[in-house]
């Protein structure tokens, strides 16, 4: 069976159900719920009721109503592309129904500024004791990027010292001030301290606060800002020759002009003041004033660049490979009408899928990405629509 229960209705759902819907060999049958229905329903008369068959209003906060819903449907797969807020709700729903998980982002609380995986990989004897499979992070930052370094290690090095994952949008979309996915999730991340492995630890510094110029392929030279990113706890756990691992994304200073006017004034605060005798949470509301990511594709122009340095030794000797793909917003508006940071989310999720239900990555747990086989998961890259380069070089970062 594969029958897939997608939850979510954002701009990357919009890309998962698409790219799902143009593959009934994989997907048989494709259900789809929110906690707005008519996202749900849009969605399916873009892709087809021939192939999203079902659409239904849930609200994934809650794990029984998500159980429910599963029973309902009898799903072989539960698709989370909802918020990471609700990542334990709904893996607890797969836990009482017994149906594999996966999402792209892992959980963090409403109310921290803070994710990490342990919440997540304590389910791992449960979900290996239920015998069902959570594959957690199958974007591509984390996702793609945790794969990137897997093949690099087993094609390319005996050991991998050195990891740099760089994230370039390149793009224009011609808005004063607007984030390529939830504004709320992106906004905590950027503000939130940098963290970085380094000799055995980790290092904490002041959010945007460590900056290299990079050059990016087919996109030129980029401001470039150390963050800290998930992807980063789970590679340096499961590769432990790593010494060092850092993640930088690029900004253009008036992102980042807008961004700090907004923090000044409290916008990006989710502590909830009282306003008019009601509780307001800054962020949720400046999220509601935002343009929806989903909104930017037309009219979006330019390529990202997003990609791994990994730096180590092969046959002795020290050598350093680039992994990386291009991705065209203007394309992926042409074929799926999402621009490309929707996209490079979205195909790496269904290609995950497709994985899981063919049973080529299959094993009872929980799980991250570069925990299996590379090798055809990148083939799949290539196919459907996110292909992908080497190339030996220099680094561009000092020891």
């Amino acid at each position: 069976m594969s029958r897939v229960l997608i939850i979510g209705a954002g701009g990357v759902a919009g890309v998962v159900v698409k790219k799902c819907a143009m593959l009934p060999e994989y997907f048989s049958e494709i259900h789809l719920a929110s906690r707005t229905l008519s996202k749900c329903e849009k969605l399916q008369q873009e892709a087809g009721k021939d192939r999203v068959v079902g659409v239904y209003q849930v609200d994934a906060d809650h794990a029984s109503e998500v159980a429910e819903l599963i029973r309902k449907v009898e799903p072989a797969l539960v698709i989370n592309v909802a918020l990471p807020y609700q990542d334990l709700p709904i893996m607890d729903a797969c836990l009482e129904t017994g149906v594999h998980y996966l999402d792209t982002a892992n959980y963090e609380p409403k109310d921290e500024a803070k994710f990490e995986y342990s919440w997540q990989w304590a389910y791992h004897d449960k979900f290996k004791e239920k015998g069902i499979m959570a594959l957690l992070g199958a974007g591509f930052d984390p996702g793609v990027t945790n794969v990137f370094t897997a093949y690099a290690a087993k094609h390319y090095f005996d050991e991998i010292h050195y990891l740099d994952i760089v994230d370039c949008n390149g793009g224009e979309h011609g808005q004063a001030f607007a984030t390529n996915f939830n504004p709320e999730i992106n906004i905590r991340e950027i503000t939130q301290r940098g963290k970085y492995w380094d000799n055995g630890e980790w290092h904490e510094t002041d959010p945007i606060s460590v900056r290299e110029e990079l050059d990016y392929p087919n996109v030129g030279v980029r401001s470039s800002y150390l963050l800290f990113h998930e992807e980063l706890e789970s590679l340096v756990k499961h590769f432990p020759t790593l010494k060092r691992a850092r993640f930088w994304m690029t900004f253009g200073d008036a992102y980042l002009t807008h961004l700090r006017v907004l923090e000044n004034v409290g916008m990006t605060s989710i502590a909830p003041i009282d306003f008019q005798g009601q509780k307001v949470v800054p962020l949720e509301f400046l999220k509601a004033v935002l343009p929806n990511p989903g909104s930017l594709a037309e009219g979006y122009t330019g390529l990202t660049c997003i990609g791994t340095y990994v730096t180590g030794i092969k046959d002795g000797e020290e050598k350093t490979i680039f992994i990386f793909n291009n991705c065209d917003h203007a394309k992926c508006n042409e074929e799926v009408g999402a621009q490309a940071v929707s996209y490079t989310t979205g195909v790496p999720a269904m290609i995950a899928a497709s994985m899981m239900l063919q049973d080529k990555w299959k094993k009872p747990g929980v799980w991250n990405m570069e925990q299996f086989d590379p090798d055809e998961f990148m083939e799949r890259l290539n196919k459907y629509g996110l292909p992908w380069q080497v190339v030996e070089c220099d680094s561009p970062f000092k020891r």
